[in-house]
């Protein structure tokens, strides 16, 4: 496989699981009635950006998430004030259509006057002094601001993300980690359905001066029973009571080629458990419909457990620095993967995807989990947090991640260098 045919598939498989996230975000705002400015994978400059409807959709230079961003999240509206002269648009119904805030004396069609009052949110209405008279007009709910050739929708606070009930703001932050789960469910379901089903355990290949050659084992040899405890096709079992075993002689009965063969077995220790140096596979049948969700629901059961007791050893600062891997590491890894063939790839990316979904649940500040967490004490208090003092805390945490994003990128760039 070429270079550039795994570098595609990292790329596309980066793609796929930041904007299903985002997408799960963006479909539940929608259908909540928020106003949903720009739709964004990627952070830092814009490198393609096109609209559709009310919606910038853009693709950003640093490949490391995306965002979604709606009405009243941030103030990026530029403010109107009394006394600021503008000139105004018309549309049919002889409402303001467009608001124009520089430029004026090239506006053609507009009526220019000193603002006297002026509602965006609530009332909808612009109260001009034009030529020494007072001229009162009602504002289209979907008026366009016109500053330094940008457009900005405005938006009525019913569009708005904060006039919305904790319950559908709620779901609009939660739909993000739910599609990533769901991507997983779908991806390994995928994998159980293509993987099909052991029928045994067998010898992909013997490492030369490794143990299990040392014991005779030979490739395409098939696992009966160790220690008269049938293995079947359990795999597992067989990895687990290898690496139990460091150094203790163990009898092995094994299927070759017809021929059943007794074998003693001692496993190395490397690395902190046993070892025998072979390459586990096995003969395979198709699954039948309840194998394929049985084999799902372990793959995500038992992949949720690994992902959780590492965030739990992170929560507990019990790691090191070289533990930890950032977007280059992650793209080193998922290369990797990615050679390996279509279903380990597949099954990689549904661990991406399930491990996105769990993390951004963590009440860590800037991740959904903190959003939502302030969203049931807003429920529970009956009123919401200060936004100055949530968006104070959302960007402290976002800061702090950068930064511990960059410091693994860097211990990950000093990994490659020195190999």
């Amino acid at each position: 496989m070429s270079a550039i045919e795994v570098g595609l598939k990292v790329i596309l498989m980066f793609f796929v699981l930041v904007s299903i996230h985002e997408w799960g975000h963006f479909y539940f705002a929608k259908r909540a009635g928020i106003l949903v400015r720009e739709f964004a994978i990627g952070f830092g400059p814009k490198i393609f950006s096109y609209k559709k409807g009310e919606t910038r959709y853009t693709l950003r230079l640093l490949p490391i998430g995306g965002f979604v961003r709606m009405a009243g999240e941030d103030p990026e509206i530029v403010q109107v004030n009394p006394g600021q002269t503008i000139a105004i648009k018309l549309n049919k119904q002889n409402e303001v259509s467009s608001l124009f805030l520089d430029q004026l004396d090239r506006r053609s069609n507009v009526i220019l006057g000193v603002v006297e009052q002026i509602d965006l949110e609530r009332t909808l209405q612009v109260s001009l002094d034009v030529d020494g008279e007072r001229v009162t007009y009602p504002i289209d709910r979907e008026a366009m601001m016109v500053t330094k050739g940008v457009e900005t929708q405005i938006a009525p606070y019913d569009r708005q993300f904060g006039s919305k009930t904790v319950g559908k703001r709620a779901i609009a932050i939660v739909m993000g980690p739910v599609m990533n789960f769901l991507l997983a469910i779908v991806l390994f379901l995928i994998v159980a359905i293509m993987s099909g089903v052991f029928t045994n355990v067998k010898l992909d290949s013997v490492l030369a001066g490794k143990a299990g050659e040392k014991a005779g084992l030979q490739k395409g040899d098939i696992i009966i029973s160790i220690d008269n405890q049938p293995i079947g096709d359990d795999r597992e079992k067989l990895v687990t009571t290898i690496q139990s075993s460091a150094g203790k002689p163990m009898t092995w009965v094994i299927d070759r080629a017809g021929n059943p063969q007794t074998l003693q077995v001692t496993p190395e220790m490397e690395a902190g458990s046993g070892k025998l140096g072979v390459v586990i596979s096995g003969d395979r049948r198709s699954a039948s419909f309840g194998e394929v969700i049985s084999g799902t629901y372990e793959q995500v059961v038992g992949t949720t457990i690994g992902i959780v007791t590492g965030l739990q050893k992170l929560v507990m600062l019990q790691f090191k620095l070289d533990d930890l891997g950032g977007p280059v590491r992650t793209a080193q890894v998922s290369a990797q993967f990615a050679q390996m063939g279509i279903t380990v790839f597949l099954s990689w990316m549904a661990t991406l995807s399930l491990y996105l979904g769990i993390f951004n649940l963590l009440p860590i500040p800037a991740l959904d989990g903190s959003r939502l967490l302030f969203m049931g004490l807003e429920a529970l208090r009956g009123k919401p947090i200060d936004p100055n003092r949530e968006s104070m805390v959302h960007f402290v945490g976002f800061a702090l991640l950068m930064l511990l994003m960059v410091a693994v990128t860097y211990n990950d760039i000093l990994r490659l260098i020195k190999g």
